[in-house]
C-alpha cells in the first residue's frame, strides 16, 4: 500500500513503479532520514501531537531501524518506493498504530529536502577533509625534495625554472579554493526545510525553529514553497565538485606527462601504476588518466541537474528525484579520485637531476638578460627586442645562446645569467618561484590550510532527551 492509496482505486502499474522507485539508490540516505525523523518526533511531542510515551516509543523504533540498516539486515518490502517510505513502513510494523503518527505535520517534500541537506552537509565536510589531505601530501612532497626544480611551462613550452615546491603549491592553492567553495556551499545549504510540508506549511502547532536547531541547521526556512523546491544547494555542490574535478584532471595530465620517457621527471610507485595485457615492459600511470577522465563525468552531472531544474515551476515536482543520482555519483567519484591521486603523489619519485637538466636550457635565461638591461635603464620593449634577436640568431645558427650573448657588445656583460641556478635564484619577488620567496609563501599557505580546516568544523545534530 502506498502512502496515498486512499485516493486511488487501482494500484500503481508496474511500469510506473519501475520508473518511480528510488530505494535502489536513495537507501544511502537512511541515517540522515532517521535523524531528521527523530528530530521531527521531538517536535511533535513538543507541540502536544504525541505523548511522551508515544514519542519515546517512536524514537526507540527509529534507532532500531537505523541499526538494521547499519547491520545490513533491513528487509525492503516490495512496495517500499523509497528509503523514506521504507523507514515509515518499518516503524509502523515495529510500533503498531503509533508508527502511523510519524508523518504527522510532515510531507515527503519537506522530509526529502531535509534529509538531502543533512546528507550533503556531511558529504561536503568529508570531501573537504579529503582534499585537505591531498594538500598535505603536496606540501610534504615539496619538502621531501627541498631545493629541487624543473622548467615551468606556458603553452607546454619551457618558460622559466621553478622550484618543485612552488609548482606543487600552485596545485595546493587551487585545491584550497575548492575547499573554500565546498565549505561555502555547506554554510549556504545549512537551512532547515522541515515544517514546510508539501508546499504551504501546516495548520498544526509545530515549531520549525526548534527542529532546525536540534539538527544543527543555522535557521529554519523562511518560505515554505522555496523550502521544498530549492535544489540550489545540489547544483552548487555539483558545481564545486566539477571544478575540483577540473583541478584533479590538470594534476592527472601533469603526472601523465612527467612519467613519460620523453619527460622523465618522475615515476609513480608500482602500487599506483598498471601494466599492459600485451606489452611486458609497460608501466602506465592509469591513476592519473582516470583522474583526467572522471572530471568529464563530474561536469556532466552538473549539466544534467541544471538541465532538469531549468524548466520547473514552483513548487515541488517529481523531476527533483533526478537530483540524487548525479549528486551521489559526483561525490563518490570525487572522493575516489582525491584519495587515489593523494596516494599517487605520496608514491612519487621525483627525478631531480633530469628535471634540473631540462631547466638549464639556456633559452630560459633570456628574460633575466632583458630584466638586467631594464635595471640598467633600458626600456623593457627595447630590451625584449634586443634579447629576442639574440635568441633568434642562436636558434637559426644552432649555436648556444651564451655564445651569441658573449659576441654581442650590448649583452656581453650579462653572461653570468647562464650559470647554474642563476635564473631560479633571480625569481625573488613576492609569490615568485625562487628560493628567496618560498618561506613567506609557506607561511601564507600554512595559514590558509588552518583556515580551511576550521571552515569544515563538524556540524552535529544534538537531539534533546525525551
Amino acid at each position: 500500500m502506498t502512502l496515498w492509496s486512499g485516493r486511488f482505486s487501482r494500484p500503481m502499474s508496474r511500469a510506473l513503479w519501475e520508473l518511480s522507485e528510488s530505494f535502489s539508490f536513495d537507501h544511502v540516505l537512511y541515517a540522515h532520514d532517521i535523524v531528521g525523523s527523530r528530530a521531527h518526533v521531538r517536535g511533535l511531542a513538543r507541540a502536544g501531537l504525541l505523548t511522551g510515551e508515544e514519542a519515546s516509543e517512536l524514537d526507540r523504533v527509529l534507532v532500531a531501524i537505523e541499526g538494521e540498516f547499519a547491520a545490513g539486515t533491513f528487509a525492503r518490502h516490495d512496495q517500499d518506493e523509497d528509503v523514506h517510505m521504507a523507514i515509515e513502513r518499518r516503524a509502523t510494523e515495529l510500533a503498531g498504530p503509533i508508527g502511523a503518527r510519524l508523518h504527522t505535520a510532515r510531507s515527503r517534500n519537506d522530509q526529502v529536502a531535509t534529509t538531502l541537506r543533512l546528507f550533503t552537509r556531511d558529504a561536503l565536510s568529508a570531501l573537504g577533509h579529503e582534499v585537505l589531505d591531498l594538500v598535505d601530501v603536496l606540501v610534504e612532497l615539496g619538502e621531501r625534495y627541498e631545493g629541487a626544480y624543473l622548467p615551468g611551462y606556458t603553452h607546454l613550452q619551457r618558460a622559466q625554472p621553478v622550484l618543485l615546491a612552488h609548482h606543487l603549491d600552485a596545485h595546493a592553492w587551487a585545491l584550497l579554493r575548492d575547499v573554500d567553495r565546498l565549505a561555502d556551499t555547506r554554510t549556504r545549504l545549512n537551512v532547515s526545510p522541515l515544517g514546510a510540508g508539501a508546499l504551504a506549511g501546516t495548520s498544526l502547532a509545530i515549531d520549525p525553529s526548534a527542529t532546525a536547531s536540534w539538527l544543527g541547521f543555522r535557521e529554519p526556512f523562511a518560505n515554505s514553497m522555496d523550502a521544498v523546491s530549492d535544489r540550489d544547494f545540489v547544483a552548487e555542490t555539483l558545481s564545486s565538485v566539477a571544478l575540483l574535478g577540473v583541478h584533479l584532471s590538470r594534476m592527472g595530465e601533469e603526472l601523465v606527462l612527467w612519467t613519460t620517457a620523453e619527460f622523465g621527471f618522475a615515476s609513480l610507485g608500482d602500487d599506483f601504476t598498471t601494466g599492459s595485457s600485451m606489452l611486458p615492459h609497460k608501466k602506465n600511470s592509469d591513476v592519473a588518466e582516470l583522474a583526467r577522465g572522471k572530471s568529464g563525468r563530474m561536469v556532466g552531472n552538473l549539466v544534467s541537474l541544471l538541465t532538469t531544474l531549468k524548466g520547473l515551476p514552483l513548487s515541488y515536482n517529481r523531476d527533483l528525484q533526478e537530483d540524487k543520482e548525479p549528486l551521489f555519483d559526483s561525490l563518490t567519484q570525487a572522493s575516489l579520485v582525491v584519495t587515489a591521486i593523494a596516494g599517487a603523489y605520496r608514491s612519487l619519485t621525483f627525478h631531480a637531476t633530469v628535471a634540473q637538466r631540462a631547466a638549464h636550457d639556456e633559452l630560459l635565461g633570456a628574460i633575466d638578460i632583458a630584466e638586467r638591461l631594464v635595471a640598467d635603464g633600458m626600456p623593457f620593449r627595447l630590451a625584449h627586442d634586443l634579447v629576442g634577436r639574440a635568441v633568434g640568431d642562436a636558434v637559426a645558427g644552432g649555436i648556444p645562446l651564451s655564445d651569441v650573448v658573449a659576441a654581442t657588445e650590448q649583452l656581453a656583460t650579462y653572461g653570468d645569467v647562464f650559470e647554474e641556478g642563476y635564473t631560479l635564484a633571480s625569481r625573488r619577488s613576492p609569490g615568485a618561484a625562487g628560493p628567496a620567496a618560498l618561506p613567506a609563501q609557506r607561511v601564507r599557505l600554512e595559514a590558509a590550510r588552518v583556515r580551511a580546516r576550521s571552515s569544515l568544523a563538524p556540524i552535529t545534530p544534538v537531539l534533546p532527551s525525551l
